[in-house]
């Protein structure tokens, strides 16, 4: 089985060195810059999705964009932390056979060292993210990309992320989706964008991630729908038909 895995808000919480730059970056083009919990929105999407919505306007994108990589290379990029329990999730994963990719918004150039910082790149497969001239800015693309890049079979594959967007771009590609809620989208959010199952912890990801694996291997194409529970758990995880 394949997984690919996002980074910001899955693997890693990029909130003070992503959102200390985009604080840089408004300053630099002086803009108000707003509380750092006003801009956790922008975990997530290619920034030039999102800096247009910021600034009110288009024309400004690759000017704050490249403030913000101003202070994210200067060391800011660094300033995240691995969420408890995600290497060993990661070993798990590895130990049961998958193969592991990182499929992540955040350039490749920025996200390799930042996985090799945690240690955590000795882990993956290949490490994806798009150009820093923005192709493959679109997750879907992205995930496109990936599955010609390294062989991957969506029949037997699942992707692992905390925003409506790793969903999204995922079932474009036919490939489900397990929302994870350590991050920063929310349980709403990654129902709605149809996500097959919800996990709240990384130690509970392996389990669930594997356990999709043998539903589709006793059941082929035809898998017999399970309801998304809100009060109980299966595997302390929340799953539905999707998957």
């Amino acid at each position: 089985m394949d997984v690919l895995i996002d980074l910001d808000g899955t693997l890693v919480d990029p909130k003070p060195g992503l959102i200390g730059s985009v604080q840089y970056a408004l300053d630099r083009l002086g803009f108000p810059v707003p509380p750092a919990d006003a801009l956790l929105w922008l975990i997530g999407p290619p920034f030039r999705v999102s800096f247009p919505k910021l600034l009110g306007t288009p024309e400004l994108t690759e000017l704050a964009i490249a403030h913000y990589r101003e202070c994210y290379l200067g060391g800011a990029m660094y300033d995240a932390i691995v969420y408890d329990g995600v290497p060993a999730a990661l070993d798990a994963l590895r130990a049961a056979g998958c193969r592991l990719f990182v499929a992540t918004s955040k350039p490749h150039a920025y996200a390799r060292p930042i996985l090799e910082r945690f240690d955590l790149a000795r882990s993956f497969a290949g490490i994806h993210g798009p150009e820093l001239d923005g192709t493959n800015d679109h997750k879907g693309d992205l995930i496109a990309h990936i599955i010609a890049r390294e062989g991957v079979a969506p029949e037997r594959a699942v992707m692992v992320g905390d925003r409506e967007f790793d969903v999204a771009a995922a079932a474009r590609n036919a490939i489900p989706t397990v929302g994870v809620t350590w991050g920063y989208g929310t349980a709403g959010e990654l129902i709605n964008a149809g996500a097959c199952a919800l996990c709240p912890a990384p130690a509970g990801l392996a389990s669930m991630v594997l356990g999709l694996r043998d539903r589709a291997g006793r059941n082929g194409s035809q898998q017999p729908p399970v309801q998304l529970s809100h009060g109980g758990a299966i595997g302390n995880s929340a799953m539905c038909g999707k998957c």
